[in-house]
């Protein structure tokens, strides 16, 4: 099992983060959560949930190119059922950047009417980013000023302070690091592990492949079918899969045994590129 349950995932640049957007959030008129589509639940940070329940609140079903289509609708239905404003987006394409900019506008709409009442002509919108580690933030604040104006990356932890980005006049972002909270239970930690949140060098990536072979089992076992050229019954271990995975793709070591960590990364790599399936690991 990938140990989730130990991982030292609060250390002293978390705490930090978190007073720091304590802070920041007293600036801004809208949080802009971003979560990732392939885990909509296990990616909300509560944090930011706590911290934004005063300010207007988009969430924006990032990545959503690589979930299943049928199933970000569902979370959408889920998500507005409760009041969110919701917003299914590709940082990598800009897909849904239009309609995050509509939401911001529309939001400020009531505070820029009672300024222009009192004198003040111009009233900007002021909004934050926030979410998971590697989720992509930096990524979509890049795409829209058509720039690289933060550091990206494709590992966790590579934006480390708030800095302020116009947009266009009237609208400025703030682009914050990544933060995930202080307990992480096992279902989620995996998940989050799965789709690049938490650093791949503190992970058993074998153990990590078996349990996404068992999820992906369940939810769509003839992608793997299709992806692999192989046979299986959905009640055998996930770990006889894993094998019959490495055999198909030759992926052989000394003495006939098979290739567990090569097959482990490529499983891996290919679920987080869309290339098995499009595959969402939570439903609403």
């Amino acid at each position: 099992m990938p140990d989730t349950e130990n991982i030292g995932w609060f250390p002293g640049h978390m705490a930090k983060t978190r007073r720091e957007l304590q802070d920041s959030i007293k600036l801004v008129d809208v949080v802009i959560e971003l979560i990732d589509a392939r885990i909509p639940n296990a990616s909300r940070n509560p944090i930011i949930e706590e911290l934004s329940k005063n300010k207007h609140h988009i969430i924006v079903m990032n990545k959503s190119d690589l979930a299943d289509d049928s199933v970000n609708a569902d979370w959408k239905k889920f998500f507005e059922a409760a009041g969110a404003a919701v917003i299914a987006a590709d940082s990598v394409k800009g897909v849904g950047m239009k309609e995050i900019t509509a939401a911001c506008v529309g939001f400020m709409k009531e505070k820029t009417e009672k300024n222009r009442a009192r004198g003040r002509i111009f009233t900007p919108c002021r909004a934050m980013i926030a979410g998971i580690p590697n989720v992509g933030k930096s990524t979509l604040i890049n795409k829209y000023t058509g720039r690289s104006v933060t550091k990206t990356g494709d590992k966790p932890g590579v934006t480390r302070a708030g800095q302020w980005v116009k947009i266009k006049t009237g609208f400025e972002l703030l682009d914050t690091p990544g933060i995930l909270w202080p307990k992480l239970d096992g279902d989620a930690g995996i998940k989050l592990a799965l789709t690049g949140a938490i650093k791949d060098e503190i992970l058993d990536i074998f153990s990590l492949s078996i349990k996404l072979l068992e999820m992906i089992m369940k939810i769509k076992p003839d992608a793997l079918r299709m992806r692999y050229g192989i046979d299986f019954n959905e009640i055998e271990p996930a770990y006889a899969v894993h094998e019959k995975i490495s055999a198909a793709r030759g992926f052989m070591i000394k003495g006939g045994k098979y290739d567990g960590l090569r097959t482990s990364i490529t499983l891996i790599d290919e679920f987080r590129g869309a290339v098995i399936s499009k595959i969402s690991l939570e439903r609403p």
